[in-house]
């Protein structure tokens, strides 16, 4: 059993679990931040039992997203140290400063935010719950800086006698054109996520006749913010494909199983590939459409596979530096498609609000009850396009992913730690399915107390 792969299973799986509360948290805290405005602004009790409901259930997915990410930063010291050695200069400011951002800034106005309800100004805690909403950002930039620097390093040099990568400018990594269209990729894919839950579980209680203010509240803010986040995703990974076009022209190449260089190239909708000899069996596409994704003009040149992988054989050595082409393919049209599909959720409910029909359409709950798993789904999908195309590199065209793993450390002993993971992640699953499930289907209350929200996150 090889160490290097049983590493990365323990990795992908921890992350994609991780990454399954972050958007949620994220997209939570900024529309309960909009909605206890609109509470303070207006005066309408309506506002204040829909921020205390929806900020509930961000507390509980909080909480377990904390304890879920403490156990990221600790792999790379233990089954990657090789290449923690490579970055660990480049990555200590950025790591520290989400540290500060997540654990002070976000964790005491959250304090302030759940014990401050008969303390506090009305105002004041309306901007403690910005201040929340403002921290996760931060705290989701940071990371998003130090893995940007894994897709297109920049801002250092490598010590030739040390073989490590030193930081010679810290603006270049805070610059990273990456790590700017990931953060506003991710902040609308967070909104986007979240306001799904909110219409699904809004959608949920009207399908049982329960059609409080609330509820038809949260349905049409929910069903807007869908369709202004999607239209946002687009436009963002639109850009995104620019940027990935030029600095990891390879992953471009993969996502569209582009074997040969075309201009103008075009959009693959289905491919049957054959990786071996690396052309495609079967292969339906939109003429032009990939050059407009990737270069903006109809006329633009994309780089396929084969001329690449020679170009890199010849820069870096022999080598294999295709990604999986099947893998990476699939997930970036499974994610593109979930993306309309949220798209039109969202046209569709913003349309029925307008109509003033959004309480009473039925087919429209049950549609949006199903469409729940929809977003995290294409979280998952899009950062499999992110991590596995960027494959064999761990830092793109600096360390090979084979050489970043610790030398130490043997098979045994990570697979026991990924089937403790695993097993502890499953049970931490388990709880807070249970808890999401029991206070969204409880529904909204007259009141919910500072001891009310405590007993959630202590049950």
């Amino acid at each position: 059993m090889d160490p290097l792969i049983v590493a990365r299973w323990q990795f992908g799986i921890t992350t994609v679990y991780h990454f399954l509360f972050v958007p949620l948290t994220i997209g939570l805290a900024l529309l309960v931040a909009i909605q206890e405005t609109l509470y303070v602004r207006t005066k309408d009790v309506k506002y204040l039992k829909a921020t205390k409901f929806w900020g509930k259930l961000f507390l509980i997915n909080f909480a377990i997203g904390v304890v879920t990410g403490i156990v990221q930063e600790f792999q790379f010291g233990m089954n990657w140290s090789a290449y923690s050695r490579f970055v660990g200069d480049i990555f200590g400011a950025p790591l520290a400063i989400e540290g500060l951002a997540a654990f002070f800034l976000e964790s005491t106005f959250i304090g302030l935010w759940i014990f401050g309800w008969n303390k506090l100004t009305p105002k004041q805690h309306m901007w403690s719950a910005w201040m929340v909403s403002i921290g996760t950002a931060v705290s989701a930039f940071w990371i998003l800086a130090a893995n940007a620097f894994m897709q297109y390093p920049v801002g250092y040099e490598v010590n030739a006698a040390t073989g490590r990568a030193e930081l010679t400018s810290f603006l270049d990594v805070v610059t990273n054109k990456v790590a700017w269209v990931h953060f506003i990729h991710t902040i609308f894919l967070a909104v986007l996520t979240a306001a799904t839950l909110m219409l699904a579980t809004s959608a949920w209680h009207m399908l049982r006749d329960r059609k409080d203010a609330v509820y038809r509240f949260s349905a049409g803010f929910a069903s807007v913010a869908i369709f202004v986040a999607s239209i946002g995703v687009a436009f963002s990974g639109h850009w995104m494909g620019q940027v990935m076009t030029d600095v990891q022209p390879m992953k471009m190449a993969a996502a569209e199983a582009l074997w040969e260089t075309e201009q103008p190239a075009a959009f693959s909708l289905f491919a049957v590939g054959d990786v071996e000899n690396g052309r495609n069996h079967i292969n339906i596409a939109i003429p032009r459409a990939l050059s407009l994704l990737a270069t903006n003009s109809l006329d633009g040149e994309v780089l396929g596979i084969n001329p690449l992988q020679a170009e890199f054989e010849e820069e870096f050595g022999p080598g294999d530096y295709i990604p999986p082409v099947g893998t990476v393919y699939w997930s970036f049209r499974l994610m593109i498609g979930i993306g309309f599909a949220l798209m039109a959720l969202g046209a569709v409910g913003t349309w029925l609000l307008w109509k003033q029909r959004i309480a009473d359409t039925r087919w429209f709950h049950r549609l949006a009850v199903w469409a729940l798993a929809l977003p995290f789904l294409a979280n998952i999908f899009g950062w499999a396009v992110t991590e596995i195309g960027r494959q064999p590199w761990v830092v793109y065209g600096e360390l090979l992913v084979r050489d970043g793993v610790s030398p130490g450390v043997s098979a045994g002993e990570v697979l026991v730690t990924l089937i403790g993971f695993t097993l502890l992640y499953g049970l931490l699953a388990v709880v807070d399915v249970y808890l999401m499930k029991k206070y969204a289907q409880e529904g909204v209350t007259d009141e919910a107390t500072a001891d009310e929200v405590a007993k959630a996150l202590a049950y």
